[in-house]
């Protein structure tokens, strides 16, 4: 069974066709990209499959179930987590009150083990601390836990909103654009972190990325999407040269000459 299954997916805006006809299957522990141009609807597709954008027309399903309808809350609940293109951290937080808000909804302890702190209560924040601070630990920032958000240098914080997005523990991640606003060294460590993130955690990953360094070497295929309609499906190599691709990219004026 898929991991995540989309067929024939689109999305209208009044008059604008942000996704056309949009299909996609992800088997498990695949790390696929989605790329294209500024405003090929990359980022809709990631709304349309976390509920925050209500689809058109089309199918999704996640693990063989139907997610299309589903409230945020509960397609996250079902395993399907993502990072947003504008970082969306809770600023005046600590690095590591933010992880620590996304095990909460699932807590094992009742009202009155909270009010009473009973050992329930103690034993499960315990429990809560220590698994973000493994988190911390995988994104190199277990030193800075303590420092707020706010104060974290732009690469940082894209990393800590990648350990919050796997505090849910989810099957499926949707990173988009996590090289946004890091430097060469920082993005050469976040290739290795993502191939890392796949296999400790046994997850799948989809990534919008417009750095082709990072797609082009992490990724196993790739997606590629123009005014909302796929161009080109395919293996890395079979992208870069792609005639269409380069088109969508530089312009067909630009690739004729």
């Amino acid at each position: 069974m898929p991991i995540l299954e989309i067929k024939d997916l689109s999305k209208n805006f009044g008059g604008l066709k942000a996704v056309s006809s949009f299909d996609l299957t992800l088997e498990e522990n695949e790390i696929v990209g989605l790329i294209g141009p500024n405003g090929a609807g990359k980022t809709t597709v990631f709304n349309l499959i976390t509920g925050i954008f209500p689809v058109s027309s089309g199918s999704i399903k996640f693990m063989g179930q139907d997610i299309l309808g589903m409230k945020p809350f509960k397609i996250t609940q079902l395993g399907i987590a993502r990072t947003f293109q504008n970082i969306r951290l809770f600023k005046q937080c600590t690095v590591l009150e933010n992880v620590r808000t996304i095990f909460h909804p699932r807590v094992k302890y009742g009202l009155m083990d909270s009010f009473l702190h009973t050992p329930r209560y103690s034993a499960e924040e315990e429990r809560i601390t220590e698994k973000s601070f493994e988190l911390l630990k995988t994104m190199n920032l277990d030193d800075r836990a303590h420092l707020t958000a706010a104060n974290l240098p732009y690469g940082d914080q894209r990393r800590l909103e990648i350990a919050r997005a796997l505090a849910g523990e989810p099957k499926l991640l949707l990173l988009d654009e996590p090289a946004a606003g890091m430097n060469p060294s920082e993005v050469g460590t976040l290739v290795e972190m993502i191939r890392f993130i796949r296999d400790h955690f046994n997850i799948t990953i989809l990534l919008i990325e417009h750095q082709m360094g990072v797609v082009m070497n992490v990724c196993e295929r790739l997606v590629v999407l123009d005014f909302g309609e796929i161009i080109a499906a395919g293996l890395p190599e079979e992208i870069r040269n792609n005639q269409k691709v380069l088109e969508a990219y530089l312009g067909k004026g630009v690739v004729s000459a």
